[in-house]
């Protein structure tokens, strides 16, 4: 079989380059651990990028006669260029564009060297070969677009509410059997005609997939697609006949559909209508409350901080508000105050604060806060009902009451945090506007709510002088 990175002449990869291919497939197996908890994953993460090195060095000595050296050390370097200046500047309010941005390229690339290998070795494979090749080209194509249209959403450059066209399940559904049908084609009759169709028809697949998906979903999507492009790049490696991508893509691709399932119970949903809701969605009316004033009630820094001075207990509840603020270490300073008083504080972490998982503990871990103070929804909730005053910063459908009261809500039976059942609840909030979901939350109108407007960063900070004040 020839490949990219192969000479002419079939070749074995060598016993010691084997041996080294083994030690990174441990290094990317203890990676996905270290990944599994907050203390552990920044060591997990170097662990990982440090496998993928030593796998791309040892690939270039391990093969002979290696072909179009140049260019691929000029793709690398370009690759490096424009990923390392990126990567280190990002917000993190902008790390789930990023991610959907990164797992869009993988997907892409393993589709594209598939491509690559069809064209040159067309109907010469096998067509065992030739069946991994189209499922590669259709699910890396497939992650590429709806990876592209997730950035958007999360970007906000199209709108984060469910976009779904007239006939748009009909639509879905025949493009999905074209797919499957132009694959199946393929496989029996390779030809570059029937491969352009089916690069069309994937990559029109991956946008009306995500077309109708909404803004609460769009987590699970990310985790979905990480899983997709995992699996591409497994049969990729299959078709390279090179073990290790083999390995790589199988860890992404279980670990992903094990975290979109852990995604979808968390926002109430079973797996299958997260994979095909989109075949069955309809439109779905934000509630905005008619457009009436509704009354609610606001105070000043100086109130807040003296419901807080005088609590005996009090939760932290943080969402994507605190990350676009920034507010990560001014939150970690009143937390510091409170305790110091001897008031008991605890962070409410919902398992999908903020726009991907695992957004909020990665943005408190920058402002060094406790892992100890971190609890998780189903620890947490029971003791709201014990909790004098509840910090609400930037959050708002992860404790939005219509999750269990209102069925029309499109976050109707996501399980929430128990914000309501507290004796006051404090909300940071720069305007009324709804969440990320698109509907009204009524809590903000709950008599023992407490609204304090402006930029999280800029009231916390002054929330923080009036308790150094008391």
């Amino acid at each position: 079989m020839t490949s990219l990175l192969a000479s002419a002449e079939p070749t074995s990869t060598p016993v010691w380059a084997q041996l080294i291919d083994l030690f990174v497939a441990v290094c990317f197996v203890l990676a996905l651990k270290g990944l599994s908890g907050p203390k552990t994953a920044r060591n997990g993460n170097l662990l990982g990028a440090f496998g993928a090195l030593v796998a791309v060095v040892v690939l270039f000595f391990s093969t002979p006669g290696m072909k179009n050296v140049p260019l691929i050390l000029a793709a690398i370097l370009i690759g490096l260029i424009v990923a390392f200046p990126i990567a280190r500047r990002v917000k993190m309010t902008s790390m789930p564009q990023l991610v959907a941005l990164f797992n869009g390229v993988g997907g892409g690339a393993a589709a594209l060297v598939s491509i690559i290998e069809f064209l040159t070795a067309g109907e010469s494979e096998s067509k065992g070969i030739l069946a991994a090749t189209v499922f590669t080209v259709i699910v890396g194509s497939v992650s590429f677009t709806g990876s592209i249209l997730t950035f958007l959403k999360l970007q906000e450059a199209i709108t984060t509410r469910p976009i779904v066209i007239p006939g748009g399940q009909y639509i879905t559904s025949l493009i999905g059997i074209g797919t499957l049908a132009a694959g199946v084609a393929l496989v029996i009759s390779p030809t570059n005609g029937l491969l352009a169709v089916l690069i069309v028809l994937s990559a029109l697949l991956g946008i009306l997939l995500v077309l109708p998906v909404g803004g609460a979903d769009v987590p699970i999507i990310i985790s979905l697609l990480n899983a997709f492009t995992g699996l591409s790049v497994a049969a990729s490696g299959y078709v390279l006949g090179n073990v290790l991508l083999i390995v790589a893509g199988t860890l992404v691709g279980a670990s992903g559909t094990l975290l979109t399932r852990e995604m979808a119970k968390a926002m109430g949903r079973p797996l299958t209508n997260t994979m095909f809701g989109a075949f069955t969605a309809t439109a779905v009316s934000a509630k905005v409350g008619g457009g009436e004033d509704r009354p609610v009630k606001s105070a000043g820094p100086e109130d807040v901080a003296i419901m807080l001075g005088y609590a005996n207990k009090v939760i932290i509840v943080p969402g994507y508000g605190l990350a676009v603020a920034q507010a990560q270490h001014t939150i970690r300073e009143l937390v510091d105050l409170l305790t110091a008083k001897g008031i008991e504080v605890d962070y409410a972490i919902h398992p999908v604060a903020g726009r991907m998982p695992g957004h909020m503990n990665v943005l408190l871990a920058e402002a060094n806060v406790p892992y100890e103070q971190l609890k998780e929804m189903d620890e947490i909730n029971p003791e709201f009902a014990s909790t004098d005053v509840v910090m609400v910063v930037g959050a708002n459908d992860v404790v939005n009451p219509a999750a269990k009261s209102d069925p029309s809500a499109p976050i109707y039976g996501m399980p929430i945090l128990d914000v309501s059942d507290a004796q006051q609840v404090v909300f940071l909030k720069r305007s009324m506007r709804p969440g990320f979901a698109g509907i009204e939350n009524e809590l903000l109108f709950d008599p023992k709510t407490t609204l304090l407007f402006g930029d999280a960063k800029d009231t916390l900070t002054k929330v923080v002088s009036a308790v150094k004040n008391m």
